[in-house]
Order: C-alpha cells, then structure tokens, then sequence
C-alpha cells in the first residue's frame, strides 16, 4: 500500500514513519566456555527477533533484537525489570501477542522449524503439546466459568487423545503431582475457589498435561509466600529430573533464579546486556546487572536500629502514640450444607487476634497462604464485616460506627490490593482513577489542581505524568500496582494497609517503592499494616513483625528478634524456605 514498506519477511506492513531505533554499539555480552547441554542441538532457537506494538499510527519497539537458545533439558532464566520485554517475547513465540503487536522480523526454530511461518492451524500441535506456558496472572489465565476439572481434561482430550476413566485418572495424577490436597474435590472447583497458590499449581498441572518438551514459567511464583514458593520450586527441580523437561524461566527475582537456572540472561529495553552461568550472581560483568542484584531485598539487611518497646505485653506497643489498636478481633465464616444450606460450622479466618499500631510505626503482618492476613486487614477497614472483637482508631471506636461517621474516617485509612487489576475500573483512565478519592473527599479542588496532584503521585511512584491518559491494561502488572499506590496516597492517610504491594514488581521498582514508603513515612508520619509473604522486604520495611497461622497471631516482636532469634517453630520454618540468595548481603555496585 502507499505510505507503507515491508519488513524482512514481507508479512507485516510498517508505516514509514515507524520509531525503530538507531543501532548503536550495546555492551559486550561476556563469553564463556560452552556446557554440554549447549553442545547440543538446540530445542529452542531465537534469532534477531524484533516485536513492536503500535500505539498512535507509529510502532513502538518492545524486543529489538534479541537471540538466544535453550537446549534439551536446560534450565534458562530471562531476568529483567518489567517492561523489558520478557513476556512478550514469550507469548511472540508462542504466537499470542495482542493485537497491536507484530514480529517485525527474526526466527523462532523449535527443533528446527520457524515457528513464525506456520500457519495458525499448525499451532495447535505446539501449544500445549510441545511448549507448556505457565502465565504470570493465573486468575486471568484460567476460564472463571470452568471447573479446573474441564480445563485440564481439554488439554488432555486435545491434545493426548484421553477420554473418559484414563483422562479422569491422568487429571488426578497431575494435581497430586503439583501438590494441590484432595485433588477429586479440586476437580469439580472454579478458579475463584483456590488460593493464589492453588491457582499458580493449577496453572503448572495444566501447563504439563499435554507433556511439552519446554515450559515457559513467567513469574510462576511472584504471588506465593515463602513456603509455597519452595514448593513450586522443588516441583520444577523434580519434573526436570523425572522428565528431562526443558524449563524456560521467566522472573524478575534472582533468589529463584540461584535455585532452578543453568545458564541466565539479563534483559534491557528489549536486548540481552550480559548473559552467563549461575557466576553471573557472583561477579555479574554488567553495570545493569548489578545494580538488579544490589537492590534486591536481603534479610540481613535492618532498616533502622530497635525501638524502645513500651506498653503493655499484651501489645507489644513501642513507645508513642497509638494509633490503631484491636482487641480480640475475630471474622468467622458459616459454612453451609445441604438442600436447604443449614449452617453446620464455621471457618475461623480471624480468630481472636489483638496488637496495636503506634503513629509512624510499620507492622509486617506475615504468614502463608490462608493464614488470614488479608481478611485481618479488610475487616479492620470495614471491607469485611467483623464477628467479634474491638478497633478503636485514634482513639475512636470504630467497632458498630456507620454512616457519615465512618465516612469520615475513610480518608484517614486507606489500602492498596494485593491484584490491582481487578480492583480498578477498566473503563476509566489512570488520572481518573488515581483522583477518585479527592473528588469524594475534596470536592473544593478544582479540576486543574485536581489533575497536578495526580501527575505527582504518578511521579513519585515512578510513573510518567502522560500515563493519566491511559487505561488500566495498557500497564504491566508492576506498573499497576504503582498506580494503586498513588491512589492510595492520593488522600493524604494517616494510615496505609498495604496487601503485598510490592509482589508484582521488580527488585529495581521495588526498592523505589519501599524508599518512597519510608519517605512519606518520615515527612508525614504515616503508619503501616505491611501485609506481606516476603521476609526480606519486612527486613527492610518494618519496626515490628506479626506472624500468622490459622487465624491467630504466633509471634509478635521486633524484626530483627524474629527474623534473627525467633521463639517458634512455625516462624522458623518460614525463615527456612527463604532462598539462599536473598539471605546473603548485597553485591556492590561499582
């Protein structure tokens, strides 16, 4: 057509005035002295790959030459910040860009055969079959109108030919395999029916059903706690053993990255800096590289020396201020049964739990999966109703209040969601979304002002002050969740509980957003109930750490007496589970 050139392989129309980047001189990828399982032939070959969305009539790049290759049996991990482009030169391979991105050009050889020249038919003995992907967003990624036990069987069906009895029997084998309990019952289950670390299983038993030679991991274990994440970990380790599965690793996070990869490649801006054996992590050769490692929360690593602890043992209350202070808080759910959905018992998420929160203080409420820290912090907002017990909030009872009275104190307790996807309004953009809460809350701002407080926050989160104008989907995973970290600052709270706000981003972004925590925290006195799984951002983050299990509180002290000389058995093992790397210290950036 007029106005347009073709690329390469003369598939892909691009507009003359398309934003391809100049080529200069990158970084010297350091040599080494090839593995045996390089020697072999490659499983997997990527050359020159070039991917580029189009957003406002130009195509902006997003993978810009990238070549690398996996060979039968390796583990390889991809390691970059997000929006370096790891994801989507995995779903470019697999062929499952959106629609406003294209290859612009390169090679994708499995076993020899460019997966990119293939018609979309042929496919389908790919997917599924010879290359597994297990996807960042599990919750997204499974059909919510299914059972788990209809998904699994479609793979099995389609792709191994079983039916009836056998393909029955095979599903159970693979979620006893993954380790998800009573896996019959799991059959008949929807995904909103799991936990975060059921799905993330669930994801890996469907990913392996059709047997694939490779399986892509994107993030596979950024949502799990510390227990489930060495579960899934050895799950890997083991199906790699037992199978010769060759395992494509994509993460931001190089404590997993020790314990599964052969051979690592650092990505920026769409290219590979630096890419080496596992001595990457010892003496990385790139400046980019170290400086990913050197941000990388550790647990020897204290944020600020003890406070003084004052009050009563009860509370375990440093000295100040309260706060926020429960008594006994408790949040049961019925269960029902039968015809007529009698209530036969009951599921005690919260079951008596008491501490308080000093003005200024950080708590780290920590525990695995289902242990009942995130019903904790929405049932002291007022998100869930309570069952029993006490909150009184600067000296306010909040337990019964409702209406304006209760209204009146939203502004001065805000949360940020563990998934902030599901908890936005896609139809509204980011600059709506971020200033929802000052148009209920100050209605005295003008729309002016009310738009340069948005690009403020958006800044101070590290976002672009142009990224009001867009919508939710158009950010990575980690990009969303700074946006709920600006609304949640938008209204200047007194108090922030922050639901794993940092287990989606990067350790670059995350440490950008643990420093900004501590700086809104030291300039306006800001108070937090720091839920989260990840025992080395409490050594960063916290003056005091809470340790869940079923419901109750086990432990409760200053962070560094519990992560370095804990009372119980469940907090040691914990701390045990944590990966090797992220309890060493930090690597110089020079």
């Amino acid at each position: 057509m007029p106005g347009e050139v073709a690329v390469e392989d003369g598939s892909i129309p691009v507009p003359r005035r398309a934003v391809v980047p100049k080529e200069t001189p990158g970084p010297t990828v350091p040599t080494q002295v090839p593995t045996a399982a390089e020697l072999a032939t490659p499983l997997l070959q990527i050359k020159d790959l070039r991917v580029a969305f189009r957003q406002g009539g130009e195509w902006v790049p997003a993978v810009d030459g990238l070549s690398f290759h996996i060979a039968p049996g390796e583990s390889f991990a991809l390691v970059g910040e997000s929006g370096s482009g790891k994801s989507v030169t995995a779903l470019a391979v697999l062929r499952l860009l959106p629609q406003n991105g294209h290859v612009l050009g390169g090679q994708v050889l499995l076993a020899g055969r460019d997966l990119l020249r293939l018609p979309e038919y042929a496919l389908g003995a790919i997917r599924g079959r010879r290359i597994g992907m297990v996807f960042q967003d599990p919750m997204s990624a499974l059909n919510p109108v299914l059972t788990l036990g209809r998904q699994i069987g479609e793979v099995l069906r389609l792709q191994r030919g079983l039916r009836g009895k056998a393909l029955e029997r095979r599903a159970l084998e693979l979620l006893d395999q993954v380790g998800l309990p009573d896996p019959l019952r799991q059959l008949g289950a929807y995904p909103h029916q799991l936990s975060g670390g059921m799905r993330q299983r669930a994801m890996i038993a469907i990913a392996l059903a059709g047997e694939p030679e490779l399986l892509i991991a994107d993030e596979p274990t950024t949502a799990l706690d510390v227990t489930l994440q060495a579960q899934i970990l050895e799950l890997l380790k083991r199906l790699r053993r037992e199978t010769g599965l060759a395992l494509w690793l994509i993460t931001h996070d190089f404590g997993i990255v020790a314990e599964l990869a052969d051979r690592i490649a650092v990505m920026r801006d769409g290219k590979i800096v630096e890419q080496n054996g596992p001595e990457l992590l010892k003496a990385p050769g790139h400046p980019y590289s170290r400086e990913l490692l050197a941000a990388m929360p550790r647990l020897d690593v204290g944020r600020r020396p003890p406070r003084a602890a004052g009050g009563d043992a009860r509370h375990g209350s440093p000295v100040g201020d309260r706060l926020l202070e429960v008594d006994d808080f408790k949040v049961h759910y019925p269960i029902k049964k039968g015809v007529f959905q009698r209530t036969v018992g009951y599921l005690r998420a919260v079951d008596g739990v008491s501490f308080s929160l000093g003005e200024g203080e950080t708590l780290a409420l920590v525990g695995e999966s289902g242990c009942g820290k995130t019903t904790l912090g929405k049932g002291l907002l007022g998100l869930i109703e309570p069952t029993g017990g006490r909150v009184r909030f600067a000296g306010t009872e909040l337990t019964g209040l409702r209406g304006k009275a209760r209204r009146r104190l939203n502004a001065a307790m805000q949360i940020v969601f563990q998934d902030p996807y599901s908890s936005m309004n896609p139809r509204l953009t980011v600059g709506d979304i971020v200033a929802e809460g000052l148009e209920a809350l100050f209605p005295a701002m003008t729309l002016g002002e009310r738009r340069e407080r948005v690009e403020e926050l958006l800044a101070a989160v590290g976002l672009p002050r142009q990224a009001r104008l867009r919508y939710p989907h158009e950010f990575s995973g980690g990009q969303r969740q700074r946006i709920a970290i600006a609304r949640a600052l938008a209204v200047e709270p007194r108090l922030v509980v922050c639901d794993e706000p940092t287990s989606a981003l990067d350790v670059s972004v995350q440490a950008q957003i643990l420093g900004l925590l501590r700086q809104l925290q030291e300039r306006r006195g800001l108070s937090y109930l720091f839920i989260t799984h990840d025992l080395a951002v409490v050594a960063e983050l916290a003056d005091r750490v809470a340790v869940m299990e079923r419901g109750r509180i086990v432990e409760l002290g200053e962070t560094r007496q519990v992560l370095f000389a804990p009372t119980q058995e469940y907090t040691r093992r914990l701390l045990a589970a944590v990966p090797k790397l992220r309890r060493s210290p930090r690597v110089a950036v020079s």
